[in-house]
C-alpha cells in the first residue's frame, strides 16, 4: 500500500511545493502556502491501459486491445443549440443568446454588487416554467425568503407558495423509479409555484449537493458560493485551492452528463480576480463578471470567456429598490447632459462586445501647484492618457508638461479600447483652449505614436448608434469608406487635422 505524503499548495495561484516557503515562488505572495496531504503515486506502468501490473512496458508481451472511440467530425450528428431564454435581455445578451443546457457558468464580483440578487432573480423568472434549484451555502433558506419577498419577486411567482416553506408532494427518483415525499427531506425548500418550481437548498456539503442534483433532476441549478461549499474526502479547509477545484471539478462533471445548466457564484480577491486556482475558470464554459461603482447605482456584467458566444459582451443594470433592472438604453446613461456645455467635454462611441456605447469624456487640464504635474483617470487608461499627452506635445506642439490633466468618462464607465484616444486627444486640447467642442459631433479613433489617427472595428455600428441618439457629424479615421445616413461624417489621418475640425470658430 502506498503511503501518503504531504505538499504544500499555494492558495492564490494553485501552484505545488514538495517543501513550505514563505512566499510562493511561481506567484510571489507571502504566507499563502498550505499543507495538503496526498496518496502517494503509483507507478506509470500501473496507470498505462494494457500494460499489466508488475511488467514494465518493454516487457509485456501482450496487451488488451481497446475499442476505438474516436469519431470522425463527419461522423459526428448535428443537433441544434437550443438556449433557454433567463428571462432577462442583457444576461441572455452576454451569454451569447441565453442559457446553454449543460453548460457551466462562473459570475464573480465583488462583496455586495449585486451577485445572489441577480442569480436570485433570474431563478425565479426560469421557475416559472421550468425547475430550479438554488444552494445557498452562505444563507439559510429563511434569509433567503426574506430577500426573495423583499425583492418582490413572489407577486411574479405565478403560483403558490408554502407557508412554512418546506415543499409537499412526490417526484420520481431519478434512478430506480421509486416515488418519494418531498416533505420528508428536511433541507428542501420549495419558495415558488406554477409550473416549475424554485427549490432552496441550504447545503455546504458536497455529497449532499451532487445528490439532491441527481434526485432532483433541475433545469437550472445555482450554487451560492463554490468558495463555502465542502468535501469530507479532503482535510483542506473550505474555500482553500483543492477543495475549490475538486467541488468543481465534480460539479461539471454531474451537469455534462445531466444536462444541467449551472451558475456558480465566486467571490473575487483584492486584486479584483476570482479567488482560487487559475484553474477554476478553465473548467467552466463562461466567466462572467459583475462590477461596478459602489457610488453609483448601475451595474455592468461582463463577459470574459464564452464557449458559446462571442466575449467581452456588457448587459446593464440599474440596482432600484426592488433589486435590479434592465437597461434597454445603455448610452443614455453615460451621455451627460448635452444641454450644459463647458469647455473640455466630448462625445465618443465605444463598443463592449457588439454592443456600441455613447460616451461623455471630460477633461480639465490646469496648471500644476508641483514640481512634477499630476495625471489622474477616472474610467481610462491611465497609461493610454500619458501616451496621448505626450503625442500632443510631440506632434501637436501643445505644452503639457506643466500642468496638471485630469480625464474621466461620465457614469464611471471603464473605456479601455483604442477607439477613445481620439476623444480624449480633442477633449484635452478643448480644455487647454478654454473651447467648446460640438454637442452634435462624435469623435472615433485610434492615435499613433506619430500623430496619426489610426482606424478602428465596427466603425458603421458605431456610427448608426451616434445617429440613433441625433448626432449629427463624427471625425472617423480616413480610408474606412463608411456612410451613415443622417450624419456628416469628417475623414482624418492626423491629429492635428482632428483638432481643427473639431475646435474650429
Amino acid at each position: 500500500m502506498p503511503k501518503s505524503r504531504s505538499i504544500f499548495v499555494c492558495n492564490e495561484c494553485g501552484a505545488e511545493s514538495s517543501q513550505y516557503y514563505g512566499r510562493c515562488p511561481v506567484c510571489g505572495s507571502w504566507n499563502s502556502l498550505v499543507e495538503q496531504a496526498l496518496p502517494a503515486k503509483e507507478s506509470a506502468s500501473a496507470r498505462l491501459p494494457g500494460v499489466s501490473r508488475g511488467r514494465s512496458a518493454a516487457t509485456s508481451t501482450k496487451t488488451t486491445q481497446q475499442p476505438r472511440l474516436a469519431l470522425t467530425l463527419n461522423q459526428i450528428e448535428d443537433h441544434p443549440q437550443m438556449r433557454l431564454p433567463s428571462g432577462y435581455g442583457e444576461l441572455d445578451r452576454v451569454l451569447g443568446g441565453g442559457i446553454v443546457p449543460g453548460s457551466l457558468v462562473l459570475l464573480g464580483g465583488d462583496p455586495g454588487i449585486g451577485k445572489s440578487t441577480l442569480l436570485l432573480q433570474v431563478a425565479n423568472q426560469l421557475a416559472m416554467r421550468q425547475r430550479v434549484l438554488y444552494v445557498c451555502a452562505e444563507e439559510s433558506g429563511q434569509q433567503v425568503k426574506l430577500r426573495w419577498q423583499r425583492l418582490g419577486q413572489g407577486e411574479s411567482g405565478g403560483g403558490s407558495r408554502e407557508s412554512g416553506g418546506k415543499a409537499k408532494g412526490k417526484r420520481q427518483k431519478a434512478k430506480g423509479g421509486e416515488d418519494w415525499d418531498e416533505s420528508e427531506d428536511s433541507g428542501l425548500e420549495e419558495v415558488s409555484g406554477g409550473k416549475g418550481q424554485l427549490y432552496l437548498l441550504p447545503e455546504i456539503d458536497l455529497e449532499t449537493i451532487l445528490m439532491e442534483l441527481e434526485s432532483l433532476r433541475p433545469t437550472v441549478a445555482i450554487i451560492d458560493s463554490i468558495q463555502a461549499l465542502y468535501y469530507a474526502t479532503l482535510t483542506s479547509a473550505p474555500g482553500s485551492v483543492s477543495q475549490v477545484r475538486e467541488c468543481t471539478s465534480a460539479l461539471m462533471q454531474l451537469a455534462k452528463r445531466a444536462n444541467i445548466s449551472l451558475f456558480i457564484v465566486g467571490h473575487v480577491t483584492k486584486e479584483g480576480a476570482i479567488a482560487g486556482p487559475k484553474v477554476l475558470e478553465h473548467l467552466v464554459d463562461t466567466v462572467l463578471y459583475f462590477e461596478g461603482d459602489r457610488f453609483a447605482s448601475h451595474r455592468l456584467l461582463r463577459s470574459v470567456k464564452n464557449r458559446f458566444g462571442a466575449t467581452h459582451e456588457l448587459g446593464v443594470f440599474e440596482m432600484v429598490d426592488r433589486g435590479l433592472a434592465e437597461i434597454s438604453n445603455p448610452s443614455a446613461l453615460f451621455l451627460g447632459n448635452r444641454d450644459e456645455q463647458v469647455p473640455g467635454i466630448a462625445t465618443i462611441v465605444a463598443c463592449e462586445g457588439t454592443r456600441p456605447l455613447v460616451v461623455e469624456l471630460q477633461s480639465l487640464v490646469s496648471p500644476t501647484s508641483y514640481s512634477s504635474p499630476r495625471r489622474s483617470t477616472t474610467g481610462i487608461e491611465f497609461n493610454r492618457l500619458l501616451q496621448i499627452l505626450a503625442v500632443l506635445e510631440k506632434r501637436v506642439g501643445i505644452p503639457l508638461s506643466k500642468l496638471d490633466a485630469y480625464v474621466a468618462s461620465s457614469g464611471g464607465l471603464t473605456v479601455a479600447e483604442p477607439a477613445a484616444d481620439l476623444g480624449v486627444a480633442i477633449s484635452v486640447v478643448a480644455s487647454f483652449r478654454d473651447r467648446l467642442v460640438d454637442p452634435e459631433l462624435v469623435l472615433i479613433g485610434e492615435v499613433g505614436l506619430g500623430g496619426q489617427v489610426r482606424p478602428i472595428s465596427q466603425l458603421e455600428l458605431r456610427l448608426k448608434e451616434a445617429v440613433k441618439l441625433g448626432f449629427k457629424k463624427a471625425i472617423v479615421p480616413k480610408g474606412q469608406n463608411v456612410k451613415v445616413d443622417g450624419l456628416t461624417i469628417v475623414e482624418v489621418s492626423r491629429v492635428v487635422d482632428a483638432i481643427a475640425h473639431a475646435l474650429k470658430g
